[in-house]
């Protein structure tokens, strides 16, 4: 059950953007206080599985004897711009264990500063698990910025939906901080092309 200012806040925001005619993504925006960003340990980098999904749907990409052959990774890491095209294309990538020491060395340049290193997975294991949390999850990132975005789904699905999602990402967030709430300077809602509304 979603927090009742959370729903007072997505309802405030999906009367002020009127409607666009593609699906509109909504974000949460937060702007640190008193953070220090320079220490990488102090950033916020969170993986948060959304309670009611993201209301799209999320490219994932396999590495494994399926997908991505072993011999396509050369490809990939001899071709910075087909490299960066995957890395665009994809939302988060999963790969088979024993490949991940390839992966690192030959795509780690590409993928590690985007936050989309793949994560591993035993060669016997059944990935559906994994890949259905994945669908369902969104990363919270500031790296060294104050001031950063965390997608909570889209403008059609049922305001309290999108609450939950927000409640989900902002629980996250504030036991992250190491002053929870009193590290958050302010939190915005917005739509893609839609104004900004205060939630903090």
């Amino acid at each position: 059950m979603a927090d009742k200012h959370s729903v007072e806040t997505v309802k405030k925001l999906l009367e002020a953007a009127k409607p666009r005619k593609f699906k509109e993504s909504v974000e949460l925006a937060v702007n640190l206080r008193d953070v220090d960003l320079s220490v990488p340990k102090n950033r916020v980098d969170e993986e948060v599985v959304l309670p009611k999904g993201r209301g799209k749907s999320i490219r994932i990409c396999v590495f494994a004897s399926g997908e991505i052959q072993p011999q396509e990774i050369e490809e990939y890491a001899t071709n910075k711009r087909k490299a960066r095209g995957l890395a665009q294309a994809c939302d988060f990538f999963i790969a088979e264990a024993p490949l991940m020491p390839v992966i690192g060395k030959r795509l780690g340049v590409v993928l590690g500063p985007r936050g989309k290193m793949p994560r591993p997975v035993p060669p016997t294991a059944d990935p559906t698990n994994l890949i259905t949390a994945m669908r369902n999850t969104v990363r919270v990132r500031s790296r060294d910025k104050p001031t950063f975005h965390a997608a909570l789904g889209t403008r059609d699905m049922p305001p309290e939906d999108l609450a939950e999602n927000l409640d989900a990402v902002m629980r996250r967030l504030i036991g992250k901080l190491e002053r929870g709430r009193f590290n958050i300077r302010s939190a915005y809602l917005k739509t893609t092309m839609g104004p900004a509304v205060k939630y903090l």
